[in-house]
């Protein structure tokens, strides 16, 4: 291989984080704020002036939950001097992040971007506190035109799902779990105890993280059981299995080629390689899903992820699952072949209940964290998984500071185009829905929402009709039955279901 295409392998230059826990309402920061220090640090850790910006050629925001400004990939550039870059927006995901370390891996190595600059933030603790002041958050800064989307919005969501509350994250993963805990075996009582004992585990990383949000260990039974402070939301998740949103974070990325980082005069004690990637989409609907207790997306994201990094679990030294949820983290575990009881700690952060979820771009702040830990202890290989929507869209990353081998040809580096894999996913054999259910049917998987009072409110179920067809439905408002739905397993629970307008009715026999 030439030496002009090894110069185009692609690098990780610089990281940084941001956490502003800034008491009272004054010199409360804004997402853009926030973004300009994350970048600041960035430019630090790879030992660079700000006056490089002027040669960014491509910065990309990932979108906050709550734009605060009307095009703040705009707004970032002009503030950091970055105006000569092409500007884009990443729509709402939390596998953005590392997406974009994917693809722009692919653009350096092609010689299509030559210095890329990503960030992202939310500041919905500093709104909060201004809105409850009565002061409406002054972050809005001029801009010229209406921000570009890189990659187009899908909604994730359909009528079905939005009639029956599934539209929102903290009612759609309980469906996961519930059917995880049927499939592993357990009963409640033992299924509370083991996704508790697995963000225990979580929060002990996150009391030792210098950017942690809730930076405090809890036990097991803390985490598992219901109280006024930590009261179920969805059930059988209680508020600290939940991702924390309510914060003020920020984190930026700088990615470059290895020639342009010489030229640069970046140390290469800076640098990190990305080994193997892969970016997949799951059957696009929840409830059309194979099941709810595995991922043929992410079992294919970890086969190709690894297969173009030539190793496996066993290679791995260091790990980040995406941790919205606790049925997130255990069926990535499954997914990439991680044993219940591997020894390794599956989060460098803490994970978004703890670390805190800066809401589509937890997981830069993962990226950030993975290259501090993989610089500390050079030679070692960590793994970063991101995941977007309701277990939906998904991109998983292995970074070394050791060099991988190079593709050959004129392109040191070569990322599998994702349509060549997808397309298994897309074939997947699932069942069909019945969006107007009648008859006899049973329960496939369920949940219980539980209002701020901790008191439960609502019923949902996805189940299944005698030929096999798949619905959704709410069960009578019954407080006893809705008590009952916490106390007893409903997996498999027979009865009838009526078609309503908007909402379906499930009616347990007995």
């Amino acid at each position: 291989m030439s030496s002009s295409a090894m110069d185009r392998m692609p690098i990780l230059v610089g990281v940084g984080q941001i956490t502003e826990k800034t008491p009272g309402l004054e010199g409360l920061s804004s997402p853009v704020d926030l973004m300009v220090q994350a970048t600041e640090a960035a430019l630090a850790d790879a030992h660079l002036s700000k006056t490089v910006l002027e040669q960014v050629d491509t910065l990309v925001v990932v979108r906050s939950f709550r734009e605060s400004t009307p095009n703040s990939p705009e707004a970032l550039a002009k503030r950091l001097g970055a105006s000569n870059a092409a500007q884009w927006l990443m729509p709402n995901g939390g596998n953005g992040p590392q997406y974009l370390v994917n693809r722009y891996a692919q653009a350096i190595a092609e010689g299509r971007c030559e210095l890329a600059l990503f960030s992202g933030a939310e500041a919905i603790d500093n709104g909060r506190k201004l809105l409850k002041a009565g002061i409406t958050p002054p972050w809005e800064e001029p801009t010229d035109r209406k921000p570009s989307y890189l990659v187009d919005e899908k909604k994730m969501s359909n009528d079905i799902e939005d009639a029956h509350g599934l539209m929102i994250p903290a009612t759609a993963y309980p469906l996961y779990e519930n059917a995880l805990r049927g499939h592993y075996g357990h009963s409640i009582a033992e299924h509370q105890q083991v996704m508790g004992e697995l963000f225990s585990r979580f929060s002990e990383v996150a009391a030792k993280h210098p950017h942690a949000w809730f930076p405090v260990a809890r036990s097991a039974e803390e985490i598992a059981t219901a109280t006024p402070s930590n009261r179920y939301v969805g059930w059988p998740y209680t508020k600290f299995m939940n991702a924390m949103n309510q914060i003020n974070q920020a984190a930026s990325l700088l990615m470059t080629s290895v020639g342009k980082a010489r030229a640069l005069g970046i140390p290469e004690d800076r640098w990190l390689y990305l080994h193997g990637c892969a970016d997949t989409s799951e059957l696009w609907y929840v409830l059309d899903r194979e099941n709810y207790h595995s991922s043929v997306a992410i079992r294919t994201l970890a086969e190709e992820t690894y297969a173009m990094a030539g190793r496996d679990a066993s290679g791995l030294d260091h790990i980040d699952i995406y941790s919205c949820f606790p049925s997130a983290v255990q069926i990535a575990r499954d997914e990439f072949g991680i044993a219940k009881d591997d020894p390794r700690p599956l989060t460098i952060t803490g994970g978004l209940p703890f670390h805190g979820g800066a809401g589509n771009n937890y997981v830069m702040n993962s990226i950030a964290s993975m290259a501090d830990t993989l610089r500390a202890a050079p030679g070692t290989y960590g793994l970063v998984t991101a995941n977007g929507g309701y277990l939906t869209k998904h991109s998983a990353g292995i970074y070394s500071t050791e060099p991988p081998a190079p593709a050959g040809g004129d392109v040191p580096w070569v990322r599998k185009d994702p349509a060549s894999y997808q397309g298994r996913i897309e074939a997947t054999a699932h069942p069909r829905v019945e969006a107007a259910p009648e008859g006899a049917a049973t329960v496939e998987t369920y949940t219980v929402t539980f209002g701020r009072e901790g008191t439960p409110e609502v019923g949902i179920v996805v189940g299944r009709l005698e030929d096999g067809a798949r619905f959704c439905a709410h069960v009578p408002q019954d407080p006893a039955l809705l008590t009952a739905m916490t106390e007893e397993d409903f997996l498999g629970v027979a009865g009838t279901v009526t078609t309503g307008t908007p909402v379906n009715r499930f009616t347990p026999k007995g």
